[in-house]
């Protein structure tokens, strides 16, 4: 078959470059939009295959498999792209009413946009670039999605309830390379980047869900704590920030999104520096660089006073608060000389400073780890207010489904793993 299409695409470009006399590009020349526009033309017709319909169809599924989310463009981006093909700025705001206000979930539904622009923005992007693949739902009201790419990679997207609105937590990465011993996430390694149209459709996804139960129910923060490293996903990351915030799109507030990093302290000060209005948080769960590389294999490369001096740029820059995301961890990191330890730490910074503690959410394959007695947090929380230090204790949500980030995801790919070697074994399928 590869074969065959190579011949294709050969006898394609001798017969369009000989009919045309058209000078391309090389990178023109190696795009499906090059076949498609030979064949749309009808400038030759192939005998390389016994069927012109065939050719057509392998050329124009190939295009499919290659196109990107369109909720990877900024408005900018969408604008400045549909002006290469002639379209005026008036059409870039009706698509991204459609989009953002309206939410379609296809490019027919666009009634007022023209049919060119349509099959236009058909041919080069798709809307779903995700599709569900298991739900769980909490007595609390919490549901867990597990989103299947269409590489068929699984990620995880979560939905949680508050007083003050409803949020969703969207994952950056298929899978995670910082080694925390305690994370499910780090299960499975990181296999790829999300796109940024990969990280923004999860929101569109869970707003999709919502706008189907017909409650009047809209996404009105986003914190960025899924799977992976965000900061090791830097451009993508930022790029699906502007996006998420458009006043004209999702427009979710900068002061109502956070982004959380492991601490990549070059990826800090670039953050400070973007004149993004974002919150920031530092999963630090350790005051000591002994006990953070204990539990934290990122520490190795990145220890804590790396860290802190970026944070300490950040401060200074923004004059934003900042988040220090601290996991409770039985026997290990919960005792009051850690408390402490990490008063002493953020010594000099605790204006901007919240420290926020989080009870643990057991893992299976990480049994060497418990979460915290109730006591010790509501201790450990005191010695922190005692000292004049603002902290807080994360409420829990899902508790009662799979709710650790990334343990439905490594839990499903499991079980899906042992239905294949069970099918492949089984004596009736052979």
């Amino acid at each position: 078959m590869l074969r065959t299409l190579a011949l294709l695409y050969i006898t394609l470009l001798r017969d369009y470059l000989f009919t045309s006399q058209k000078v391309l590009t090389y990178g023109y020349i190696l795009s499906g939009r090059f076949l498609l526009s030979i064949l749309q033309e009808g400038l030759i017709r192939s005998k390389t295959v016994s069927s012109w319909a065939l050719a057509k169809f392998t050329i124009e599924k190939g295009i499919r498999m290659n196109k990107e989310s369109i909720y990877g463009l900024t408005f900018d981006q969408l604008a400045a792209w549909l002006k290469e093909y002639g379209h005026k700025k008036y059409r870039t705001l009706q698509v991204w009413d459609w989009l953002y206000r309206k939410r379609v979930t296809n490019f027919s539904e666009m009634i007022d946009v023209n049919q060119e622009c349509l099959q236009l923005l058909a041919a080069h992007f798709i809307l779903q670039s995700l599709s569900e693949h298991l739900m769980q739902e909490s007595a609390d009201g919490t549901i867990k999605f597990l989103f299947k790419l269409k590489d068929d990679n699984l990620i995880e997207t979560v939905l949680m309830r508050h007083k003050f609105g409803l949020s969703v937590c969207v994952t950056t990465q298929v899978g995670c390379n910082m080694g925390c011993s305690f994370c499910a996430s780090g299960l499975l390694r990181k296999n790829r980047d999300l796109s940024s149209g990969e990280i923004a459709e999860q929101i569109m996804k869970v707003q999709h869900h919502l706008d189907n139960t017909k409650q009047g129910d809209k996404v009105s923060h986003v914190v960025v704590m899924g799977i992976g490293e965000p900061f090791d996903n830097y451009k993508n990351v930022i790029d699906a920030l502007w996006i998420i915030k458009d006043h004209n799109g999702l427009a979710i507030p900068e002061r109502h999104i956070t982004v959380s990093t492991s601490g990549l302290p070059d990826k800090i000060y670039e953050f400070a520096d973007s004149n993004l209005k974002v919150n920031l948080a530092i999963s630090l769960h350790a005051p000591t660089n002994e006990l953070r590389t204990q539990i934290m294999k990122i520490n190795r490369a990145f220890p804590i006073e790396k860290i802190m001096q970026a944070v300490d740029y950040y401060l200074e820059k923004t004059n934003r608060r900042i988040t220090l995301e601290y996991i409770m961890l039985k026997d290990l990191n919960d005792r009051r000389e850690h408390a402490l330890q990490l008063v002493a730490l953020i010594e000099g910074k605790r204006r901007l400073t919240n420290v926020n503690l989080i009870p643990y959410n057991p893992v299976d394959e990480h049994h060497q780890y418990q979460r915290s007695e109730h006591e010790s947090m509501l201790a450990f929380y005191d010695t922190l207010k005692k000292q004049g230090i603002n902290c807080s204790i994360r409420l829990e949500h899902g508790t009662d489904i799979d709710a650790a980030c990334g343990q439905l995801r490594s839990k499903q790919i499991y079980v899906e793993a042992r239905m294949e070697v069970y099918l492949y074994d089984d004596p009736e399928n052979s």
